[in-house]
């Protein structure tokens, strides 16, 4: 049987055609736009922040991320770091260049070693999750930025200056005792660069 009209078919996947990236969930309280090589890992992302009340869009890598990032609108974008096409790093810079997304909060949600912590926060990413991660804590980062940003736009809608940019969270999975960096990971609680 053929596929319905507007469905694009492919190996692994079947998603129809057009901006459908998202599922609409009344009463949202925000939009995060999830980018993730991974699609269990979209999903986990995406389940933990649905039963929240937040809406998710995902993208499958970085190049998706910006062909869609416009349209979308989101009010915080997560990463994952190693991505075919285009990888996070790479995309949180080209998103802090695009006048029309310099401010929008991004979160790198990877196993990050701290090369890539500090390549992060050179491009101007402002909190990091560790992989593995707690869904808590998935939940507190992405509505800490969706707070920083609703901040920072009722800050320049009353003329007084604000930026989203400064220190990031770094945030280490909760499985951990939490104590510094190990195996090259920051597996840490606190701002960046504290």
């Amino acid at each position: 049987m053929p596929p319905p009209d507007g469905v694009e078919v492919g190996k692994t996947r079947t998603r129809p055609l057009g901006a459908t990236y998202s599922r609409l969930v009344p009463g949202a309280s925000g939009r995060v736009l999830v980018v993730d090589d991974n699609k269990v890992i979209r999903q986990l992302i995406r389940v933990n922040l649905e039963l929240e009340g937040i809406e998710v869009v995902t993208a499958a890598d970085g190049a998706e991320c910006l062909d869609i990032v416009h349209h979308v609108q989101p009010d915080v974008v997560t990463l994952d770091v190693v991505m075919p096409r285009l990888d996070g790093l790479r995309t949180a810079a080209r998103l802090r260049s695009d006048p029309r997304t310099r401010e929008l909060p991004l979160a790198i949600i990877s196993a990050c070693t701290q090369y890539e912590v500090e390549s992060g926060l050179d491009v101007g990413v402002d909190a990091f999750l560790a992989k593995p991660f707690e869904p808590t804590e998935l939940v507190d980062l992405v509505k800490d930025l969706m707070e920083r940003r609703g901040r920072v736009d009722a800050s320049r809608t009353a003329d007084v200056p604000g930026t989203v940019g400064g220190a990031g969270l770094v945030v280490g999975s909760g499985r951990d005792s939490g104590e510094g960096e190990r195996a090259g990971r920051a597996d840490h609680v606190g701002r960046a660069g504290a």
